[in-house]
């Protein structure tokens, strides 16, 4: 297997090509990348912006250059000595007309071919959720109609420029092609004699006939359990592997399937064992991937939370709770409020879902003898709890039951359950227990087993939607902490758990993925990193929300509801934009506080509607959302300079105190175990609000002439941090490192030092050991006092009384700092002191 060094994650569509991304692959050879990692390239719906909407699995979109752009932008990548990582979609494709495959099952219903590929309910008729109204309704008002399709001039049911497929039996060819039937009742016939039935898009959580994937009814889950629709799905991407042209797949949603490691092994016995393979999994606290998935990790959501422990100022996240709670006027109870979320979910949103499993469970206590006569509330109860109890994604349980760790796991939720104060009925529970681990009766196994899977799909979408898409953007006390992967409850954090997880990591999944942006992420890891100096100034911020609230309180409206916005509204509306607030732009840039403004009110608006508390994407509460968005829209009014001339000040040290975060988070990720992930533009300062934001076109060509600058990066010169030059410099730089010495970043000893003396606790240090090759890693953390009272971190003694023990492996040796060139001869200690003299960093590498 060929192990990337690096990754340079690349979104296609939004104005990326296969000719434009060819084109980059001469800069990403100068930045240490060792393979591309490419966003789905499979022909998706017209207008996709993301490609996950797939149309068709074995066609390379001709929207961003074809099968001929594809082959054009691999003979560079091959040229310039990288490799290709492909990003694929096996969980679901889009219920879209424009999949010939789902256009069949809609035409032809059970008859298809494909009726089977897609996970969909045939005790019942194909929902179709796209229209406006119930199907009644739009009848009467005459929205609907039959006429000839555009393109095979069949009879089809009209929906404005949606056109439904009319199964042949049921019309007459040789007399309606040509027709437009105009009579309601005959419209009403014909749609009945479907195999499938036209509903309304708000009817979809209780009455969907088919899996989706979490709430996005345009995307049908796809059963790769089944050989021959793996076969179908995988024909082109196991071409492209074989024949050596992708040495990597990255697989999405792998808790969607049915059986994620059956499918991990059958996708490895195709692929080869030279396949580089990683999976998109969300790890809860203290999980780890299966040891028997043949894979090499995960694609690193865990990773960003790791870091958080480094840059998290833990001993005053108390204080800064405290003070959320004095100006939202309540306190929070996150325990109370994961569990209103969730409930949330398995009420309304997935309610469909749920409704599922509970004519499940209510169909194998039927078939059962020795089961108790439970009511269908009891066993709902029941259901109800356990789905809202459970801590992780999902157990992995078979037809056969669940495995070992996953019974541990289920044990764990049933005790919790029980010991709860909405403990439901102990026999529902047992009663759930046994359908979960295979324990029925053999009239009952083939049930059971779809309940497990069906379960098992569940917990997944409902803890992703009631923590990163409801939770995080319902409470605001750390933005920073509200990111994905990470634990919504409040929790230590250290930097000897820090360096715990590091050397598990070693340990457990050395080759998975190591990222801070993603495509998925809620802030931009540079956002994120300007966010955590919060954690260490609670009441300087919350002095300067009340200062900033005054000023603007004449902007707060007074609705039938509440105010809007509300204090924690408000909060979040401060910080969010701390976060965002580009390092140069000045109160008086009238083009570029517009610019900022425009994307600034799009994430208000998601942010408001993932909530889902006074408004949400169901049911929109206009007044309230154009009431928030006027108040933020006049935090960018030239004309309030009192609230922008005091919120850029404030700023000014928390931007520094990010920028160092920010330096210290990329060097962490570069040295520590795992490959590094270079999310599009991140390389320079990612200051993206959450997505479709953080999907923006990164300016290449800025980022490719500044590295393509020979001159050396001054010392210590702050404009370099301010632009994210420094940022990109030090990548690049130690890209080549790890592309020098790959084994001693891959397999070396993860080795945490510990810093003691005057600064010890503003500082981590970390080494990697292998054999005769070594590299020390020192950066400095909590800096925001030092700079908030005007001292500057390049002072020459900032540092002092400051020292590194070294374990007698390091000690009494030479470095050479990769950066600077300086050399250094070290005894038993090292000097931080000295080391930091020329950067506010060292990154020290055993020189021979």
């Amino acid at each position: 297997m060929k192990h990337p060094t690096a990754t340079y994650r690349i979104q296609f569509r939004n104005g990326m090509s296969f000719d434009r991304a060819a084109g980059l692959v001469p800069y990403l050879k100068r930045l240490g990348i060792s393979h591309l990692y490419a966003s789905p390239i499979f022909t998706a719906t017209s207008g996709s912006t993301h490609g996950y909407d797939i149309t068709n699995a074995n066609e390379i979109d001709p929207s961003i250059g074809g099968r001929q752009g594809f082959d054009r932008m691999i003979k560079a990548i091959e040229t310039g000595g990288l490799g290709l990582i492909l990003d694929i979609v096996p969980n679901h494709m889009a219920a879209s007309l424009e999949n010939p495959w789902w256009r069949d099952v809609v035409e032809n219903g059970e008859r298809s071919h494909y009726a089977r590929h897609f996970d969909i309910d045939w005790s019942r008729k194909l929902t179709l959720p796209f229209l406006g109204d119930t199907f009644e309704n739009v009848l009467e008002a005459g929205e609907i109609s039959v006429k000839p399709e555009p393109k095979t001039r069949k009879p089809a049911l009209a929906y404005f420029e949606t056109f439904y497929p009319l199964n042949p039996a049921s019309y007459d060819g040789r007399k309606t092609k040509t027709l437009q039937i105009t009579d309601k009742a005959e419209i009403a016939r014909l749609h009945d004699e479907q195999s499938y039935r036209l509903i309304s898009w708000r009817d979809a959580p209780r009455e969907l006939s088919y899996r989706r994937f979490f709430e996005i009814t345009g995307l049908a889950g796809v059963r790769v359990e089944d050989p021959a629709v793996f076969d179908d799905t995988h024909r082109l991407i196991l071409d492209l592997v074989r024949s050596g042209v992708v040495e990597g797949l990255r697989v999405d949603h792998v808790d969607g399937l049915a059986d994620p490691k059956a499918y991990l092994e059958r996708l490895r016995q195709e692929a080869g064992p030279d396949c580089y393979i990683t999976v998109e999994k969300i790890l809860g606290e203290g999980e780890h991937i299966p040891s028997d998935w043949p894979i090499s990790g995960t694609t690193g959501y865990e990773f960003i939370a790791a870091v958080s422990d480094a840059l998290i100022d833990g001993r005053k996240l108390d204080e800064l709770r405290s003070v959320y709670d004095r100006v939202t006027g309540q306190l929070v109870d996150m325990n109370a409020e994961l569990r209103a979320a969730k409930l949330l979910m398995v009420d309304i949103n997935f309610a469909g879902e749920v409704s599922t499993l509970l004519d499940l469970a209510m169909q194998i206590q039927a078939t059962e003898h020795r089961a108790s006569a439970l009511s269908e509330a009891g066993v709902k109860s029941a259901l109800r709890e356990l789905l809202v109890a459970f801590p992780v994604y999902r157990t992995y349980g078979t037809r056969n039951g669940i495995p070992p760790k996953g019974r541990e796991m289920l044990a764990k939720v049933l005790g919790t359950v029980r010991d709860g104060p909405n403990r439901p009925d102990d026999a529902a529970l047992a009663f759930l227990e046994r359908i979960l681990i295979g324990d029925v009766e053999r009239a009952a196994a083939c049930s059971a087993s779809i309940f497990r899977t069906r379960f098992q799909q569940l917990t997944g979408p409902l803890m992703a939607k009631s923590v990163e898409d409801t939770l995080f953007f319902r409470q605001h006390i750390a933005l920073a902490l509200n990111e994905v992967g990470a634990v919504p409850l409040p929790r230590t954090f250290s930097l000897d758990r820090f360096h715990a997880q590091m050397q598990t990591r070693l340990e457990r999944q050395p080759d998975a993925l190591s990222g801070t942006s993603t495509h998925d992420t809620k802030r931009g890891e540079d956002a994120r990193a300007r966010l955590y100096a919060i954690t260490e100034a609670p009441e300087l911020w919350a002095d300067a929300v009340d200062r900033w609230r005054r000023i603007n309180s004449q902007a707060v409206r007074a609705l039938h509801d509440g105010p809007a916005p509300e204090p924690a509204v408000e909060w979040m509306l401060y910080q969010a934009l701390a976060g965002a607030w580009p390092n140069d732009l000045h109160t008086e840039d009238v083009a570029g506080l517009k610019a900022l403004e425009t994307r600034f009110l799009g994430y208000v608006e998601k942010a408001l509607r993932e909530a889902k508390l006074r408004t949400n994407w169901n049911d929109a509460n206009e007044p309230y959302e154009k009431a928030v968005r006027d108040y933020a829209s006049g935090l960018f009014s030239p004309g309030n300079q009192a609230f922008l001339m005091d919120f850029t000040d404030t700023l000014r040290p928390f931007i520094r105190a990010g920028l160092v975060n920010g330096i210290t988070q990329t060097i962490i990720k570069l040295a520590a175990p795992g490959v590094p992930d270079i999310y599009q533009g991140s390389e320079g300062l990612d200051l993206s609000l959450v997505d479709p934001d953080n999907r923006r076109a990164p300016d290449f060509d800025m980022l490719q002439q500044r590295l393509m600058e020979k001159e050396k990066l001054a010392l210590a010169a702050e404009e370099d941090w301010q632009s994210g030059r420094l940022k990109q410099h030090v990548i690049a730089t130690l890209l080549r490192v790890r592309q020098e010495v790959p084994t001693l970043f891959r397999r070396g000893d993860y080795l945490p030092l510990r810093a003691s003396g005057k600064r010890g606790d503003n500082v981590i240090a970390f080494a990697r050991a292998d054999m005769d090759d070594a590299f020390i890693v020192i950066a400095p953390r909590f800096v925001f006092s030092a700079l908030h009272a005007g001292l500057s971190l390049f002072e020459s003694e900032h540092w002092a009384e400051t020292e590194i023990t070294l374990p007698e492996k390091l000690g009494h040796r030479r470095y050479r700092d990769v950066c600077t060139g300086h050399l250094c001869e070290v005894d038993g200690c090292l000097d931080v002191n000295r080391a930091l003299k020329r950067w506010n960093f060292a990154l020290l590498r055993r020189d021979r």
